[in-house]
């Protein structure tokens, strides 16, 4: 681990209720002792039971934003996670076309309650996100809609296929690289109804691991621990998909 905090920047929307998105990214990251920066896409009102609006910011502040980090503090890691429009997708992957930086990017397209938050066109932008990415992290149904292992093999991008959502009493978790042996992750389902924002928190421990210079197995075996200890420590907060317990993590 570094003497000095990691820089992570975390571009993302806001949950209003906190259990997902920049809220979560920003509890995530300070948890596992990085510092966090925010680049926000959209603001949604939104809780345990579902999205009721959502705005999305232009894609000029949200340039503004990554610049305004970049040019001053500076990162060490990148998280990218809901992204409101294709023009956003865009700008953002091009301010980070040339920063050298792991970034981990979670093609968030439905939330845990269901409701869409990527459009066709957004999801079009994934492809060059993708490319940019030291990770890509899709759940089942974005994996699906990414073309299923089939499609991230033909574009030759690592990604991490998360097994939350899928069915049966284990969770496996696949690393998936090219031309390298795959690495998988197998544990107990932990039964809950409070997973809100498992995916941010997810990739928000491995970006934060990978800015503390951990090697990729190691950032996403670090994050899969955070999370589950989170989900175990949930507040048991809403009638719905309640959030996880970041704080509760030691």
């Amino acid at each position: 681990m570094s003497a000095r905090p990691p820089r992570i920047l975390a571009i993302a929307g806001s949950d209003s209720s906190g259990g997902a998105g920049i809220q979560a990214d920003i509890k995530t990251i300070t948890m596992l002792g990085g510092y966090a920066m925010t680049a926000i896409t959209a603001v949604t009102a939104q809780n345990t039971r579902g999205v009721s609006l959502v705005e999305a910011l232009s894609p000029d502040m949200v340039a503004a934003q990554i610049d305004a980090c970049l040019e001053d503090i500076g990162a060490d890691a990148v998280k990218i996670g809901m992204l409101g429009s294709a023009d956003i997708a865009e700008v953002v992957a091009d301010r980070l076309e040339e920063l050298g930086k792991p970034i981990v990017f979670d093609p968030v397209m439905v939330a845990t309650s269901g409701s869409v938050l990527a459009d066709d066109a957004t999801i079009e932008v994934f492809e060059w996100l993708m490319e940019l990415a030291t990770i890509t992290t899709p759940n089942v149904l974005e994996l699906e809609a990414l073309g299923g292992a089939a499609g991230m093999t033909a574009r030759g991008v690592a990604y991490l296929a998360k097994g939350g959502d899928a069915d049966g009493p284990m969770v496996e978790d696949r690393l998936v690289r090219p031309d390298t042996k795959d690495t998988v992750w197998n544990d107990a389902r932990i039964v809950t109804k409070h997973t809100h924002g498992t995916g941010c928190t997810l990739s928000s421990a491995i970006a934060t691991g990978l800015g503390h210079g951990l090697e990729l197995e190691q950032a996403i075996g670090g994050g899969r621990l955070f999370v589950r200890e989170a989900l175990k420590s949930a507040p048991g907060f809403g009638f719905g998909s309640g959030p996880l317990g970041h704080q509760a993590v030691r």
